[in-house]
């Protein structure tokens, strides 16, 4: 038995490609979603209305959509504050890091690279952990954000969609096991180590 076997969507989250300032340069990014009420189609590139600013490293049928366990947003909230910058008072509204799916039951380290999120009429395959970048850092304030990440494994995971269909926030999910053999807080480890060679 899995030890957390099922878990729910709290919330769905969609962007739009918009300016963004990352080291005194103009870029542009979709890393801000806003929640989407009602249900949303699902297809094999993603959430319909859901922008990517760069496919090199978002989008695709492998990094489709981006999901975060909730449970996070509270420790990010914290480290944001540790900074000293008193404009971070405000809680963490589900998208801010980027992600399309709030999810609440599953983390990086229990959910493994193949696993499955069936959904009934959507099913969702764990592709790879996020990697953050400098827009990541931009975003969340402070220049240590995307170490933060690596370091805590605090990242989601990004989806392949297996199965198309439609999406509601409450909806449930139950973890199909894959091989099991890497999980997705071993594979962010993996990749960071690699980087750091």
């Amino acid at each position: 038995m899995l030890p957390h076997a099922s878990g729910q969507l709290l919330a769905i989250q969609t962007g739009q490609v918009r300016p963004l300032m990352v080291g005194g340069r103009r870029l542009v990014s979709a890393i801000g979603k806003t929640t989407v009420s009602g249900p949303i189609e699902v297809g094999v590139l993603g959430l319909a209305g859901d922008e990517q600013a760069d496919l090199s490293v978002h989008g695709g049928l492998r990094k489709a959509v981006y999901a975060l366990p909730s449970e996070h947003l509270p420790w990010w909230q914290t480290q944001r504050q540790a900074q000293g910058a008193t404009m971070f008072e405000e809680a963490l509204a589900p998208g801010y890091l980027g992600e399309n799916l709030s999810l609440q039951g599953v983390r990086e380290q229990d959910l493994f690279v193949g696993d499955r999120l069936d959904f009934g009429d959507v099913v969702l395959r764990v592709t790879q952990p996020r990697e953050p970048c400098g827009k990541f850092n931009a975003v969340m304030g402070y220049a240590q954000a995307a170490k933060d990440m690596v370091q805590s494994g605090r990242c989601g995971f990004y989806l392949a969609v297996d199965q198309p269909g439609r999406l509601q926030a409450g909806a449930s999910f139950q973890i199909i096991p894959g091989q099991r053999s890497v999980s997705v807080a071993q594979a962010l480890q993996h990749k960071a180590w690699k980087h750091l060679r």
